[in-house]
């Protein structure tokens, strides 16, 4: 069989596993393609490989086709996001001088409190806290502002700064930053080096944050169809092997590989596992669904996960919410990935967009045909977003 070869940009970090192992595993190969993973050293060179058809797909930070929706970024072809390729896995870590300071106060470092952690950690910053985020429109970047808003930190009090994910080590020790939200195994690597300790599960934030996108430029999409749907097949497969508990050792192998990763084993097992370790002293934390590729319609590109993360932009940039939301939300090919997805058997949603934030524990709900499991979705401060009353608003 003659395999039509693609090139699919990544970065280091394990939610790019579903690209890996599909290549390294053969579903790629069962769809008729061979993937040539090319690693890449930063999102911006991410967006401008695919923008100049360097690459044919990439791995993708949620937030940035809806940046880029919004005019926000330099002038590309439109680019779509067809479909989740991880919800979870980031950290958030402060550096050892805040980590003392913490200690002091009694605070546990448990990981998956997100009042107790806020709270501690404004009673002990002195000054600016200047957080590293791997890219100005970034999932970190939006659990860091939620978060650290909520817990009572004012604007001019944060300084939210853009560092490469294998850099955050490095910053803190440079004294660049003093903490950051990063995506693993890079919070593991911190903390290993004894730099920082982790302080904050992303999915103690959010409970099911996208982290990153399978993305393609819309031309692609339409003019080789059949690939796209391959490829978007392959990765879904990927993603729902990745998922079963007993295959997660067998994709730490895989990684690993000088060719992806080059990490040892024991920097990238933590967060495929979610058995994360807080510092260099030894202390394990448990965090189920730390980190899931496929389960629970993890890799659906809800267009309403689109409208949120536009009006904060919007917001934030002086644009108007409602044309912002119809923008992004036509960069999250919900379309696609039914067309292509059906005749995997993979289940499909009823519905394109939903109330973000309302479900506390996973629940079954219809779907398109019979019903499947959501997972649960909700904030550690019970903020949802209904898509429909930014459409309706007439503020």
């Amino acid at each position: 069989m003659s395999l039509r070869r693609l090139r699919l940009g990544y970065l280091p970090l394990l939610d790019a596993s579903p690209l890996i192992v599909a290549a390294e595993l053969g579903f790629a190969r069962e769809e008729g393609l061979e993937l040539d993973l090319v690693r890449l050293r930063s999102w911006a060179q991410s967006r401008d490989m695919l923008g100049a058809g360097l690459i044919d797909a990439a791995h993708m930070l949620v937030p940035m086709p809806v940046g880029q929706a919004l005019g926000l970024g330099p002038p590309q072809p439109d680019v779509d996001l067809v479909m989740f390729l991880a919800q979870g896995g980031q950290v958030f870590a402060v550096n050892t001088t805040l980590e003392a300071r913490l200690r002091v106060e009694g605070h546990g470092f448990d990981l998956t409190d997100a009042w107790a952690a806020g709270q501690a950690l404004r009673r002990v910053v002195t000054g600016r806290l200047r957080v590293g985020v791997p890219f100005r429109f970034s999932t970190q970047l939006e659990l860091t502002e939620h978060w650290l808003s909520a817990c009572g930190f004012e604007p001019d009090s944060l300084a939210l700064l853009t560092t490469p994910p294998p850099m955050m080590a490095d910053a803190l020790v440079a004294g660049e930053i003093d903490a950051f939200c990063v995506g693993e195994p890079w919070g593991s690597v911190a903390a290993d080096r004894g730099v920082a300790a982790l302080l904050l599960a992303g999915t103690a934030i959010w409970a099911a944050p996208p982290e990153k996108g399978l993305t393609v430029r819309r031309d692609f999409a339409e003019e080789r169809p059949d690939e796209t749907g391959a490829l978007m097949r392959a990765v879904a497969r990927a993603g729902r092997w990745l998922d079963a508990e007993d295959h997660r050792g067998t994709a730490v192998e895989l990684i690993v590989h000088p060719d992806y990763l080059d990490l040892p084993w024991d920097l990238i097992e933590p967060g495929m596992t979610g058995e994360l370790s807080v510092s260099g002293r030894g202390e394990r934390r448990s965090l189920p669904g730390f980190l899931t590729f496929h389960a629970g319609a993890a890799s659906f590109p809800w267009k309403s996960i689109a409208a949120l993360f536009a009006v904060r932009m919007a917001r934030l940039h002086g644009l108007d919410p409602q044309l912002a939301m119809a923008r992004a939300m036509g960069h999250f090919r919900t379309d696609l990935y039914r067309q292509h997805l059906r005749p995997a058997g993979i289940p499909l949603p009823g519905a394109s967009m939903r109330v973000e934030g309302t479900l506390d524990e996973d629940r079954t709900v219809p779907a398109e045909k019979g019903q499947m499991i959501l997972r649960a979705d909700r904030f550690f401060d019970g903020f949802t977003f209904d898509p429909a009353l930014v459409l309706s608003s007439t503020n």
